[in-house]
């Protein structure tokens, strides 16, 4: 099964790294480390709101010891160091929280200070999604974008629990990855399912080996809990926070066992909390077909160059056409390596991701349909996968497995997934049939899930911002009201943009940017249903 399509599942912010991967295609100085005697939190506003009880003093009143940080590792990501303005340190937590003095974990963080300190509000945190995306590698590639509330507030984030260097899982080697590209994510025949079966059960065996000590605890609610462990460490009073994707589901998960420690949060490319994953993989089927008949209609109109002509509607049956050609004989590329159709797939959903990457969507499909070479495409799928230029993977395909294993009770069969495969056509002719196959992830997981669905009823919290996007493929609309009203009355306060790609912030749309900057750095709440277009 292709290891890009592993993560497609709620991941955020992918984009840029889609620019990065076609620099290349088309187309800093590791400081060690070294202690900068910044060993405290930074000073404060008011007074912290009381400790965790549950938690030992030597945890709670940790002193983190922060220093300039080195570039990401692989297991993080690509990038290089992110420089002065950045400090790197290293929190512990309890790898089981129901045994909070026994053993603990290392969860890597990162913040940039305010730049007017007298102004200063505190933290705010970020979670960028996945499951699976490392915030300490995410957070300085996009913090131009958050330029105006780094005025006000320290910014932070973190590798979440089983993520990059927070005891990062780990299941196939490299090598193993690329290998696992060959195995049909979308079967024909019993042969290809239990070719697909097979690799499931290899892949949550290679998990089990070299990271079962840690899949029982890589959880949505550990998480939720290690974030208020940092807002106090940090010297918090409040939580204020930023989460993008399944960054939103943890921040609603937090809100409801935190409620009174909610300062200011945003949740934007909201997670529909009342979905299971069979019904969350049909929402991003529509979802992602949404964002693809966007696409084709803007390819549409520019005319000449549109690699699938100017019938919006025949653009489709294009691609799903060109994507059954592939699965019987994969593009080659300039590496060696083939596009084959699981590639392609991982490919253009990449670029759905953000409108600004439609462009190279078309380049792509033009040197593949139209060349018969898979270079561009294979490179915005690598993107998706976590593969760099030198064929090492980060781990969030591994992250995105292992949390929503342990989070979800759920378990697919074959028959399951055969029963529900004509409805999923119907949703996406072209994403329909790969994330209904994808409901066999968890199927062999050797650890057991554990809700149903998250709960994020937070009464007795502050208001939330909830924003949702009309066109994300990723995260479908619908999904903002929901979580708004799971949160509960007086608390979710829902937020529209009418547009396009994952999420809403960070499009450059002028009345979404000044909502949110108003409500974080001013406390303006705005109006429940405001809209912005």
């Amino acid at each position: 099964m292709s290891s890009s399509l592993r993560t497609i599942r709620t991941r955020a912010l992918v984009s840029a790294a889609v620019v990065v991967a076609l620099t290349a295609v088309v187309g800093c100085d590791d400081d060690g480390g070294k202690d900068q005697g910044k060993g405290q939190s930074r000073p404060s506003a008011p007074a912290p709101a009381a400790t965790d009880s549950s938690l030992p003093d030597s945890l709670t009143g940790q002193k983190l010891r922060w220093k300039s940080c080195p570039a990401p590792s692989p297991i993080q990501g690509t990038g290089a160091a992110p420089g002065n303005d950045w400090e790197c340190a290293t929190l512990k937590a309890p790898l089981d929280y129901a045994k909070p003095k026994g053993e603990t974990i290392d969860l890597a963080m990162i913040r940039a200070g305010a730049t007017d300190e007298d102004r200063r509000i505190g933290s705010l945190m970020f979670n960028f999604g996945g499951p699976g995306g490392s915030g300490v590698s995410s957070l300085p590639g996009f913090a131009d974008d958050y330029a105006k509330l780094r005025t006000r507030y320290d910014l932070v984030s973190f590798d979440p629990r089983g993520v990059g260097e927070s005891a990062g899982v780990t299941c196939l080697s490299d090598k193993e990855m690329d290998a696992a590209d060959a195995v049909d994510g979308t079967p024909d025949d019993e042969d290809e399912i239990k070719a697909a079966t097979a690799d499931s059960r290899k892949y949550a065996a290679a998990c089990e080996k070299k990271s079962g000590r840690v899949l029982p605890h890589v959880d949505t609610v550990s998480a939720a809990r290690d974030m208020d462990l940092m807002r106090q460490v940090l010297g918090d009073r409040k939580l204020s926070y930023f989460g993008i994707s399944y960054g939103t589901e943890l921040g609603g998960v937090y809100a409801h066992l935190f409620p009174r420690n909610v300062g200011r949060a945003v949740l934007d490319a909201v997670v529909d909390p009342t979905e299971d994953p069979e019904e969350g993989a049909y929402g991003q089927a529509k979802g992602f077909q949404l964002a693809l008949d966007n696409y084709l209609k803007d390819c549409a109109k520019k005319g000449i160059g549109c690699p699938t002509g100017s019938d919006a509607e025949a653009g489709d049956a294009k691609i799903a056409a060109f994507l059954k050609k592939l699965d019987r004989k994969p593009l080659s590329t300039q590496s060696g390596r083939k596009l084959t159709q699981d590639g392609a797939l991982g490919g253009i959903a990449a670029a759905l991701y953000d409108r600004e990457s439609w462009r190279y969507l078309t380049l792509g499909l033009q040197e593949a349909m139209h060349f018969g070479k898979g270079n561009m495409l294979l490179a915005m799928s690598d993107s998706l996968a976590g593969r760099d230029e030198k064929g090492r993977y980060s781990n969030i395909s591994a992250a995105n497995m292992a949390v929503n294993c342990v989070d979800d009770k759920q378990r697919y069969t074959v028959e399951d997934v055969k029963a529900q495969l004509p409805r999923f056509r119907e949703a996406s002719p072209v994403f329909g049939e790969y994330l209904a196959w994808g409901m066999l992830g968890c199927t062999e997981w050797p650890v057991d899930g554990t809700t149903d669905s998250p709960e994020v009823n937070a009464k007795g919290s502050a208001p939330i911002l909830v924003v949702g996007n009309t066109g994300d493929p990723a995260t479908p609309y619908a999904g903002a009201r929901k979580m708004a009203g799971e949160l509960g009355p007086g608390v979710g306060v829902e937020v529209t943009y009418k547009g396009q790609g994952h999420g809403a912030y960070n499009s450059g749309n002028a009345c979404m940017t000044r909502t949110v900057n108003a409500y974080l750095l001013d406390g303006k709440v705005p109006s429940d249903g405001t809209t912005c277009s």
